[in-house]
């Protein structure tokens, strides 16, 4: 590798010829600062935040650090008191169109403006004048968009443009530019799957997932509700950065004591949910086997995967699996076993769910999800949104003690637990199906679709045959292997996993907001997926049908598998969906 000789700040470096100011500094450990800037992403410069001073032989010069790139000799100096009045300069441009409700802001304390703007000792008055006013975009269950908190970094536009869709981008020019929709088009008007990545990586309180914890407190101020809480099997991998925690650490016991602190009647586990789903895909790719059935089989645990299939591949909607997710699943059972089992009427239950996702917002207001007559999930919060519920109360989160979840839905598997990643939703109902038709007594673990890689591939031998398996994250990915599947399936797969979200729901919109430098050095893809392998090989029990509480549904509720009772309650349908309306 050709290298260049540099020096930042006075500190002698080598680093890889065509590398950027930025990220020869961060091989020093110099951070600078960026506001628009996504690794590999969004390197467009726009911010101006980044902006420092180089010497390359001609005197020194201001130059933006994430574009610019180095050369051999070259002197760069990234604080000097040109560049940081500079900063300070721009910051307060942008807070002079900027709405600043820092107080009542979801985001202040964990927002990218906010914490340079304290840095930098920034002046919010130093530009007054004309300033716009945006109307909020509230039309979709799952997010808002509140543009005058918008900076026009355009992160957003490339997260969405990475997911293939790119129903938002800039229009109009000049002063009034504004991040938004085409053609005046409310965002509940496009084909927007419902992923939130954007929410993910705005720097400020622009775009966040639609808070909907008031429905919460409201149901258990209810003293007529039996108020529930699921968690998904991501969840205790991630909501532990909400209270400074390392990235990956598994919180399970905390997350569970901390619900319950908050008067749920019953914690109980979306894990139970996962592996009633591996039990149920895997009767169904047996029977699509064995019958003749359309083949090969998608998996249906990711809404936004699934609401990306209903827009764009409306006529490969047969290969999905009729299974709802975990997180219906859980909640019909909640509200049909569950509640005969304690004697509650389903009308009085409220079932609120935990997820890593926005697009469950929207996936509990879908047909077809009220096996019990009224919704299966009533209210769907994001890993946000419960740790808010938690802070809100005083719940010191790091000191609280290891607790279980609630029986009789508590007992899970591994298999359940590896859902949140990308890969583990396949290897999971891989398990099942080679002990059912191979006669395996041990859990295979299926190495060739872990990791973070968008596609991966595999072939496993199920009942004799050999199946070729596809996995993949990220809708972007989901499009190739639909481009594919919809020219003949020229790679014979047999089996697909697809989530919608990059690197699968250790990764999904509703995750923990990390700011951009972490997002940028850190895989928070493996390191939190890595949390729930880890705790996939400490199980007692490996494979989804093995679990005791999937095993007694069946016996005292389904009346065995595939049979009709069971069909109603965990399948659903899924609709053709219009572009633009």
């Amino acid at each position: 590798m050709d290298m260049v000789n540099v020096k930042i700040n006075g500190v002698s470096a080598s680093v890889p010829k065509g590398s950027t100011i930025l990220e020869a500094a961060r091989q020093i450990g110099i951070e600078i600062p960026t506001l628009c800037y996504m690794k590999k992403i969004n390197e467009i410069g726009a911010c101006r935040i980044c902006i420092v001073e180089a010497n390359e032989g001609r005197g020194f010069r201001q130059v933006t650090a994430c574009v610019y790139p180095v050369s051999e000799g070259m002197e760069v100096l990234t604080t000097s008191e040109k560049i940081q009045q500079a900063r300070k300069t721009t910051l307060e441009l942008i807070l002079s169109t900027h709405e600043k409700k820092c107080l009542s802001c979801s985001r202040s304390t964990n927002c990218e403006l906010q914490k340079l703007c304290n840095e930098y000792g920034v002046d919010e008055t130093s530009f007054e004048g004309s300033k716009p006013h945006y109307e909020l975009d509230t039309s979709t269950p799952h997010l808002v968009r509140d543009n005058n908190k918008c900076i026009l970094c355009r992160r957003c536009v490339a997260a969405c443009k990475q997911q293939y869709v790119s129903v938002i981008g800039p229009n109009d020019r000049g002063f009034d530019t504004s991040i938004g929709q085409p053609f005046g088009l409310s965002l509940n008007e496009t084909p927007c799957i419902s992923c939130g990545q954007c929410t993910a990586v705005c720097p400020t309180g622009a775009l966040t997932e639609k808070d909907d914890t008031d429905k919460v407190w409201d149901a258990l101020a209810d003293p007529d509700k039996y108020v529930v809480v699921q968690t998904a099997p991501s969840i205790r991998a991630t909501i532990g950065e909400c209270f400074g925690m390392p990235v990956g650490t598994n919180v399970e016991g905390k997350m569970v004591a901390g619900l319950r602190r908050l008067g749920f009647d019953k914690v109980f586990d979306t894990d139970f949910g996962a592996d009633l789903t591996i039990v149920e895909e895997a009767n169904e790719l047996v029977e699509r086997i064995k019958n003749g059935g359309t083949l090969p089989m998608i998996t249906s645990c990711s809404p936004g995967w699934v609401k990306f299939c209903e827009f764009y591949y409306p006529n490969l909607i047969p290969h999905l699996s009729t299974c709802k997710s975990p997180q219906q699943m859980a909640g019909a059972v909640i509200k049909t076993y569950y509640a005969e089992k304690m004697g509650i009427d389903p009308k009085n239950m409220v079932v609120v769910s935990v997820m890593p996702c926005t697009a469950k917002k929207f996936e509990i207001g879908r047909p077809d999800q009220n096996a019990a007559g009224v919704p299966d999930v009533d209210i769907a919060l994001t890993t946000r949104e419960a740790a808010r519920m938690m802070k809100r109360l005083g719940i010191n989160f790091e000191t609280l003690p290891s607790e279980e979840f609630d029986s009789p839905l508590a007992e899970d598997t591994g298999a359940a637990v590896i859902f949140g990643a990308t890969g583990g939703v396949m290897e999971a109902a891989v398990r099942t199906a080679n002990a059912w038709l191979n006669g395996a007594t041990e859990a295979i673990e299926l190495e060739a679709v872990r990791g973070t890689d968008s596609i991966k591939e595999a072939t496993v031998e199920v009942g004799g045959t050999p199946l070729k398996l596809c996995v993949a994250s990220g809708a972007a990915a989901a499009k190739e292997v639909m481009d594919k599947l919809a020219a003949g399936n020229p790679e014979g797969w047999g089996f697909i996993e697809i989530m919608g979200c990059p690197g699968g729901c250790v990764n999904g919109g509703g995750q923990p907001i990390q700011p951009q430098y972490v997002r940028d050095t850190i895989d928070l893809k493996a390191v939190r997926a890595k949390a729930l392998y880890d705790q996939d090989k400490e199980m007692p029990l490996r494979m989804s049908h093995e679990s005791p509480v999937i095993k007694a549904l069946y016996d005292e509720w389904f009346d065995g598998f595939g049979g009709p009772k069971a069909h109603h309650a965990l399948h659903t349908s899924y609709v053709e969906r219009k572009r633009f309306k």
